[in-house]
């Protein structure tokens, strides 16, 4: 009990300077152009009526009505759109070149960790990305509950949450690892198999997860790379169990197997799939389940591990996901925003945007899944992801024109979420 003080105590310390604020009159946004979230090319002319945290109106300038009293908010040169989502992040880690993930597990204390996550959550929300999903906590417990908790109540700032908690992993297939066998480490998520997955799926969902997380492959066993860590019946066992709350299941999945058996399972998403290829893509498109590529973190990784910099060759790692992110597109599965932002720096969203158009796909094309498609695969597609009337008003401008350039997503002048405005010029 008093750790857990301690905690609360040295949470609230952090939340101190974060500021909060309450949709007033009407607001009128005045951009150059409107990218709605859905019409490929953008709406010259277009202005955005907000009332409360909705958006009332948006069309052309002479066609909105516009209150007396309203706030008018000029935006020259800009384009306005849907605030960004990231469907894959972690709040509660940072770059492993500042600390390396074993030592942010075993070594950062759970208040510290908390307070980053109160840092990150600004910087993610100030960076255009009105939405996360935080895919596990990483040792942090249900910590990502209560920080998800702080933002809805206005004690800090940070973008929507949706939450997992500790993410569920095969008994002794995580990490950390590589230590005597005699020990038992903490470690990195919620350990179970067969019939306990079951009981650990419930636990999560009363502790307040949004989805429930599945490591459906892990490094583990002789020799490298990933490997299967379920049964397929394994796997349908968690899908069902959440199910039945109306919960939806997302699956880490590297090797193609693992991808597979998480498809056949019924997950919703499939996070990475370094390993994929045309065929389980097929799958995965035939299923409607979405792909989460993570192509900046394994950027990221290439930087940390493998000494690589930018305009040299590439690593083998590197070739691998081109490989695979070119074989989802031809295969047509749906591809989502996410980034696993948290192994690089939070506030550098932009740059899976980037690389996703840098993979092959239009600037439109990048800037949709990390809007209205990444909305539909989060179960928000009535409220989030366009620029539409009744839709929540989480919205941002850029300079310039992303769906010609997405690099202008780096340059954010204005930042609303729920009708409040959070940065503006």
């Amino acid at each position: 009990m008093l750790r857990l003080c301690f905690v609360m105590l040295a949470a609230l310390v952090c939340f101190t300077s974060a500021t909060s604020a309450e949709p007033d009159l009407p607001v009128l946004l005045k951009p150059d152009r409107v990218f709605d979230g859905v019409t490929a090319t953008p709406h010259a002319g277009w202005v955005v009526l907000v009332k409360g945290e909705k958006i009332a109106a948006a069309g052309p300038a002479d066609k909105v009505e516009v209150p007396k009293g309203a706030k008018v908010v000029e935006l020259p040169g800009t384009t306005l759109l849907p605030g960004l989502i990231d469907a894959h992040s972690h709040l509660l880690l940072h770059p492993y070149d500042e600390t390396k993930w074993d030592d942010q597990v075993l070594k950062e204390p759970l208040a510290e960790r908390i307070c980053r996550a109160t840092n990150h959550a600004k910087a993610g929300l100030l960076s255009g990305f009105t939405t996360l999903r935080d895919l596990g906590t990483e040792g942090a417990g249900y910590a990502d509950v209560g920080i998800k908790s702080a933002i809805e109540k206005g004690v800090i700032p940070g973008p929507r949450l949706l939450v997992v908690t500790k993410a569920i992993v095969a008994t002794g297939s995580y990490a950390p690892r590589n230590h005597a066998p005699e020990w038992r480490l903490p470690q990195g998520a919620d350990e179970a198999d067969g019939e306990r997955l079951r009981t650990v799926v419930r636990e999560q969902i009363r502790a307040g997860a949004d989805w429930i997380k599945i490591y459906a492959d892990t490094p583990h066993g002789p020799g490298p790379g990933p490997k299967p860590a379920f049964s397929l019946d394994e796997l349908k066992l968690v899908v069902n169990t959440a199910r039945d709350a109306g919960v939806p299941v997302v699956a880490h999945a590297q090797s193609k197997e693992g991808m597979r058996r998480a498809t056949l399972a019924g997950v919703e998403t499939v996070e990475h799939g370094d390993e994929g290829d045309v065929e389980v893509f097929r799958l995965m498109a035939k299923h409607n389940v979405g792909y989460c590529p993570t192509l900046a973190a394994a950027e990221g990784y290439a930087r940390y591990f493998d000494g690589w910099q930018a305009g040299k060759p590439e690593p083998t790692g590197l070739k691998t996901k081109r490989e695979s992110f070119k074989a989802a597109l031809e295969a047509g599965v749906t591809v989502v925003n996410g980034s696993d932002i948290g192994v690089f720096a939070h506030g550098d969203g932009a740059r899976e945007i980037e690389m996703l158009v840098e993979y092959g796909m239009t600037p439109v094309q990048a800037l949709k899944a990390a809007t209205s498609v990444a909305a539909k695969a989060l179960h928000f597609e009535a409220k989030l992801g366009a620029v539409k009337p009744g839709f929540l008003a989480d919205l941002v401008a850029v300079e310039g024109d992303p769906t010609k350039d997405v690099k202008t997503l780096r340059k954010v002048k204005l930042v609303m979420k729920g009708g409040v405005l959070f940065k503006q010029p």
